[in-house]
């Protein structure tokens, strides 16, 4: 992992002042309190989580946003669990955490889960491709061949109520945006989609309701994007979103998603993407949106939440 540019600046702030904003805006961004009766799941791609020198109260604006969830995918864990570990203080003792062993870039992949809630099942393992399976991961007009992921997508199970589901956490391969790397990220993401088609079909399948969701790295995710083909190809495919925001603080990329196959999609009652960044550090703002958003991607992310509410 290589860190952003530390900011060569300080900016006080009162942190409690910055979680009543990001209150605030939660209304407006629809994101319903927790209950009983549905699940939030949310994939957050925190930027260089236990490389970046974040300070407590940086910590406490994460995990309050953190707390508004049910299970939280993270990607872009840094080998050092420091971070991750101060996010667990801070979130409490309701939550739950698990995690991976370092893959490629010195990345681990992790979740949090309200224990209260959600039950944590037996399946629990990294998504790796059998060898002799690699020849099957091709695609249309890419020669590249399959070699494995550079990071594993983590997958987990869980159940609510009486439903039992499986979480696909990926962080894909990026490299660049020259075509070598895109041929690589979109073997990849057929990698992913292809898996879950074949194990929600399987006889022997832990359970056919499979959500893929993380950091995809797609440009756009719409038909003719390739990373985002790609993945759909074998049936994932995206929520209606009623305001469709990126997922990054600076671009309008989308690179993170959450994709379903019908089976649970259909399940989906809301969802969307909460742009913090719209609504702290206002002052800093003011002054310079260059060191605003400088200060957002090293101390909070340079990617935004996305979520979903699901009712079985």
């Amino acid at each position: 992992m290589v860190s952003f540019e530390k900011p060569k600046y300080t900016f006080p702030f009162d942190y409690k002042d910055q979680i009543s904003s990001l209150k605030k805006h939660k209304k407006h961004r629809s994101i319903p309190k927790k209950n009983r009766d549905s699940l939030l799941v949310c994939t957050w791609n925190i930027a260089n989580l236990g490389l970046h020198k974040r300070q407590t109260d940086h910590y406490r604006i994460i995990a309050e946003l953190l707390s508004w969830f049910d299970i939280i995918a993270i990607q872009e864990v840094h080998d050092d669990l420091s971070g991750l570990y101060k996010l667990e203080e801070f979130l409490g003792t309701e939550y739950d955490l698990i995690f991976t062993d370092k893959g490629g870039n010195d990345e681990r992949a992790a979740y949090f889960y309200d224990a209260n809630k959600v039950e944590r099942l037996q399946m629990v393992g990294e998504l790796a491709i059998p060898v002799a399976e690699h020849r099957h991961i091709k695609l249309p007009d890419i020669k590249t061949k399959f070699t494995g992921f550079d990071r594993n997508p983590f997958i987990v199970s869980f159940q609510f109520k009486e439903e039992r589901f499986v979480l696909i956490n990926a962080h894909l391969y990026f490299g660049n945006n020259k075509k070598a790397a895109k041929n690589r990220r979109s073997l990849e993401a057929y990698a992913i989609g292809r898996y879950a088609d074949l194990r929600r079909n399987d006889k022997h399948t832990f359970t056919d309701k499979i959500i893929a969701l993380g950091d995809f790295n797609i440009p756009k995710a719409i038909k003719g994007d390739v990373i985002f083909d790609a993945l759909s190809k074998r049936g994932l495919t995206l929520p209606k979103y009623s305001t469709k925001l990126a997922s990054s603080i600076s671009t309008d990329a989308e690179y993170d998603q959450v994709m379903f196959f019908p089976n649970i999609k259909k399940k989906v009652v809301n969802n969307g993407v909460f742009d913090f960044d719209g609504v702290i550090f206002e002052e800093l703002w003011a002054k310079s949106e260059s060191d605003f958003k400088k200060y957002c991607r090293y101390y909070i992310s340079d990617h935004r939440p996305m979520w979903v509410e699901l009712r079985f």
